[in-house]
């Protein structure tokens, strides 16, 4: 039996400064093992987003231009996004659209821009300053290791009901304080892991999809897609 998830690419045609469309592209590639089809469209600017619309969202990363553009106009997405990421929706947030569901972010000029706070994170600036450089973490409930390439100069800090996507091994990650690096709410996954992470870090594409089919379709079995070996790409 196939089936299909409709995917909702937050900003796709502004938050793309790191090549994040390749998320999409690995999701689709890990979905047509599962015999998955995805049905993927772009919500920008002046565009609803519904949340019963979809089954399954990515929120890439973007500059300090494109991020204040974005943070004034998904303040009219925030009810929508909320309830989608409290129903269990799946998400894919990555650097800008990490801090972007968080309370706020500071940028490199030192304005504090909104985020929507349906997670309750924080995001400040370092002061002339970026983690840049591959880093590697471990994820404690799964045993899982990521790799992936960090580039930011925000220094986040996780809040209530969030626990990081991993503790650091190498690398700088959320602040370069605590050891952890981006997080996880419900079936909300963020990261600062550019690369881009899914390409590098198919398990992460493989908890995503399997969340998504069994939230859209609660009395199907989905045991063989939970267990599509993933090789290594590092």
């Amino acid at each position: 039996m196939s089936y299909e998830l409709n995917v909702a690419h937050l900003y796709g045609d502004l938050m793309n400064t790191y090549g994040d469309v390749g998320n999409i592209l690995a999701l689709n590639y890990y979905a047509k093992q599962m015999d998955v089809s995805l049905n993927v469209k772009v919500v920008s600017l002046e565009e609803d987003f519904k949340s019963a619309d979809y089954d399954l969202a990515f929120f890439g990363g973007g500059q300090d231009f494109e991020q204040t553009i974005v943070s004034q106009d998904i303040q009219t997405k925030k009810a929508e996004l909320t309830k989608f990421i409290e129903s269990d929706g799946p998400l894919l947030a990555i650097c800008g659209g990490f801090q972007l569901l968080g309370h706020y972010y500071i940028g490199a000029d030192g304005e504090k821009l909104p985020g929507i706070g349906a997670l309750d994170h924080y995001t400040l600036a370092q002061d002339h300053n970026r983690f840049i450089g591959n880093i590697v973490i471990k994820n404690q409930e799964t045993g899982e290791t990521y790799h992936g390439f960090e580039n930011h100069q925000g220094l986040t800090y996780l809040g209530k009901d969030e626990r990081p996507l991993g503790n650091v091994v190498s690398g700088k990650g959320n602040n370069g304080e605590d050891g952890t690096e981006g997080a996880i709410y419900k079936n909300v996954y963020c990261s600062y892991f550019h690369g881009p992470i899914l390409t590098r870090n198919g398990d992460i594409a493989k908890h995503l999809l399997v969340a998504a089919l069994q939230r859209k379709y609660p009395d199907a079995d989905f045991s063989q897609q939970a267990a599509l070996p993933i090789p290594a790409t590092f």
